[in-house]
């Protein structure tokens, strides 16, 4: 008898000892969970650089940049929490491409930037990209359309802001033709950026079905293959994003949630 009570009282204190350490693994997920739930939500300050050229090429007719790989990248991240601030070379109104704000390229997003007046005053008055630095900011985002090729990728702030997110590891974000900014930009021993990374970019076939190819001062895709890239793609217009250590790239206009979506993540 009494043997049966010391089992019975060694199998109440082990089961007691179970429960609290059950209780301790419950409280810690609850914690770990809630650290989480903190990081997801930490305050992020993202640079927005888009293009202040508006020609296209001798046509004679307007570039600038294209509205769905503004306006989805900056609500999914907007809507995330994150401070936005807008730059261009010039500063002040950024060029919108008018064929990217007719209706055959309406989407979810583009339509909410229609209606948001605040968004619509901010890239009417956009920063001087020479007045940002690269220290008050977690990231950068460009969004293309066909500006970029003539003005960012030659342009030595942009080059040098590019360099230096690259030097402080933090996220750098380019779609569709905007990774035409990464033309000049260099590693710390002189080579491209792009030398040896994954990338994406407009297509050569999606340039030439645009019938933009002998317009454009370069092809993005070609220049990132020259550049040292290991440049892949999906079919033409098909949701493409890749991302190599800080650098994201995606191929094209339907990719801008995609590269949103790894820059976000990339942040957390």
């Amino acid at each position: 008898m009494k043997l049966i009570k010391t089992m019975a009282l060694v199998l109440t204190i082990v089961s007691l000892s179970s429960c609290k350490n059950t209780k301790k693994e419950v409280s810690s997920e609850n914690v770990s969970e809630e650290k989480k739930e903190i990081k997801k939500d930490k305050n992020m300050n993202i640079l927005f650089v888009l293009t202040s050229h508006d020609k296209l090429g001798d046509t004679g007719k307007k570039t600038g940049f294209w509205v769905e790989e503004f306006a989805n990248p900056y609500y999914t991240l907007l809507d995330k929490g994150a401070t936005i601030t807008i730059a261009t070379p010039k500063g002040g109104a950024a060029p919108i491409d008018p064929s990217s704000d007719s209706p055959d390229a309406a989407t979810e997003a583009t339509e909410r930037f229609d209606n948001d007046a605040d968004a619509k005053e901010r890239i009417a008055n956009t920063k001087v990209l020479a007045d940002m630095n690269p220290d008050d900011f977690d990231a950068v985002f460009y969004p293309g359309g066909h500006g970029p090729l003539w003005d960012l990728a030659n342009d030595a702030t942009s080059i040098a802001l590019i360099e230096k997110f690259n030097r402080q590891a933090k996220p750098i974000a380019f779609v569709c033709h905007a990774p035409a900014a990464l033309k000049g930009v260099k590693n710390t021993d002189g080579s491209p950026l792009v030398n040896g990374k994954k990338v994406t970019g407009f297509t050569n076939t999606e340039e030439a079905a645009v019938g933009l190819t002998a317009v454009v001062p370069f092809l993005v895709e070609d220049m990132l293959s020259n550049n040292g890239g290991i440049y892949s793609k999906k079919e033409d217009w098909a949701a493409y994003a890749i991302q190599d250590g800080n650098l994201i790239t995606g191929q094209n206009p339907a990719s801008s949630e995609l590269v949103a979506e790894k820059l976000l993540e990339s942040l957390k």
